[in-house]
């Protein structure tokens, strides 16, 4: 009587194959969700590193208007006893309606003056309401595409909401680099050239740290 035949190999290729697909769908998936956000990471890396070499002309906008005196009375009532507080939600619409600033942020309050700063990706902008004669100034500077892509990639002055994408797509992207290092070793064995450019790729960088970066 002949004795049963070993199941192991077979459960070996059938547990392969089982984690190849599920690295190959998660490999994929993020990609996917990755893949605009790298074009565009990579792109504003570039820039970034000859920003000095991209010319950008900024365009400066000014603006003025005298708010309501119903409107500045109520500004003076709300003085708050901080120096930084938010504008009140009425004069926050009223800013917005009549200059190109998001007035949601904080403004700097004293006796004379409010001044909120609203910069943004791209440019700066700020208001200055005198609160004696209700008069309100503007200035707002763009400095182009280029500068607004590049603090996107930075996220600098870009709300909660770009914050919220960058913790994804850095996630999405830590997905598709660890699926495919595991894909990369279970394909290795077929492939002799893997493991030389994968140490290629730590090598190089870490050698131009070590020896040029001071």
């Amino acid at each position: 009587m002949h004795a049963p035949t070993s199941s192991r190999p077979a459960t070996g290729k059938s547990r392969k194959a089982f984690w190849l697909k599920q690295l190959h769908m998660w490999h994929w998936m993020s990609s996917a969700v990755s893949l605009i956000g790298l074009l565009l990471f990579a792109v504003t890396g570039f820039t970034l590193n000859h920003a000095a070499d991209i010319e950008a002309t900024p365009v400066v906008t000014e603006g003025a208007a005298t708010m309501p005196p119903a409107m500045l009375a109520r500004l003076k009532t709300a003085v708050p006893a901080a120096e930084k507080a938010p504008l009140p939600p009425a004069v926050a619409d009223w800013v917005e309606a009549r200059f190109a600033v998001k007035a949601s942020g904080e403004a700097e309050w004293s006796a004379d003056e409010v001044y909120l700063a609203a910069p943004r990706p791209g440019g700066d902008a700020w208001v200055a309401i005198d609160l004696a004669t209700g008069e309100a100034t503007s200035e707002v500077t763009s400095r182009g595409w280029i500068s607004y892509l590049n603090d996107l990639h930075k996220g600098r002055n870009s709300g909660g909401a770009w914050s919220l994408f960058i913790d994804i797509f850095a996630f999405a992207c830590l997905v598709f680099a660890v699926t495919g290092l595991f894909l990369l070793q279970l394909h290795s064995a077929k492939r002799k050239s893997t493991w030389p450019l994968v140490g290629m790729g730590l090598a190089i960088p870490a050698a131009i740290a070590i020896i040029f970066i001071h």
